[in-house]
């Protein structure tokens, strides 16, 4: 009998996330479907997309006769193509909007981050320099914030993470993946985005035939987010409980 660890959060994961912990006891693990299953979805939500494909089509080859896998593939292919097209037309937001969208951007939509009182996770209050979205490196962008506006929202069945592309003067369009969000609340189409030390990544994905790239700024909980010039208050961020218990092989 081993124990498996369950995260479940009530930011609106449908199901348990198991930390495959046999695979690195027993060998023979590694053709046990359930195991590609739970990592593949632990990728998921860490967004290694290409991980999280290959980790659900190798638990369907192992498994043909249970959908599970199957559908998790399909849901998350589902999501990036949905997705990789909304970046591309900006929302399908017209071009004359766009603009008339964009030039309603101004510096008080930046809230406390723009005004000397955010402060870091060290607990110091910085002053953060407003950089472009194209700016942006890899990584944490410690001593930046972005502000843009918001050009589409994207929901998907599992409501994990809150998705929108937020789009500045600059051009480009960036999604936008937020964590631990309550399911009820969001950003509407519109809406002047200012996110903090915003944390980049650039995905390149390629999965049976599929390429998909693009720009993601990762948003570990809502409470970061300035929306209209407003920080978020602690009612936009949903509870997360740990448990655990006993699995039999």
């Amino acid at each position: 009998m081993l124990g498996m660890a369950i995260l479940k959060a009530e930011a609106g994961c449908t199901g348990d996330l198991f930390v495959p912990l046999q695979e690195k006891v027993d060998r023979t693990a590694s053709s046990n479907p359930n195991l590609h299953l739970n990592r593949a979805t632990l990728h998921k939500y860490e967004e290694n997309y290409g991980e999280a494909l290959e980790g659900f089509s190798q638990a369907a080859a192992l498994d043909p006769a249970w959908p599970e896998p199957q559908q998790r593939e399909q849901q998350l292919l589902e999501f990036l193509n949905r997705l990789t097209s909304l970046l591309e037309s900006k929302g399908k937001v017209k071009s004359k909007k766009l603009q008339s969208m964009l030039g309603n951007l101004r510096p008080a939509h930046l809230g406390p981050c723009g005004d000397g009182h955010y402060q870091s996770a060290s607990g110091q209050k910085v002053t953060l320099e407003l950089k472009p979205l194209s700016a942006l490196q890899p990584g944490v962008n410690s001593g930046a914030v972005v502000l843009g506006k918001v050009v589409f929202s994207l929901t998907t069945e599992e409501k994990v993470p809150f998705t929108f592309g937020l789009v500045d003067s600059d051009g480009p369009c960036y999604a936008v993946m937020v964590y631990n969000m309550v399911q009820s609340l969001g950003v509407l189409i519109g809406d002047s985005v200012a996110i903090p030390e915003p944390s980049l990544r650039l995905h390149r994905i390629q999965h049976k035939g599929k390429d998909y790239s693009f720009a993601s700024v990762r948003v570990e909980t809502p409470l970061l987010l300035v929306v209209n010039g407003k920080p978020q208050g602690s009612s936009s961020q949903a509870a997360a409980t740990v448990a655990s218990r006993p699995q039999c092989e």
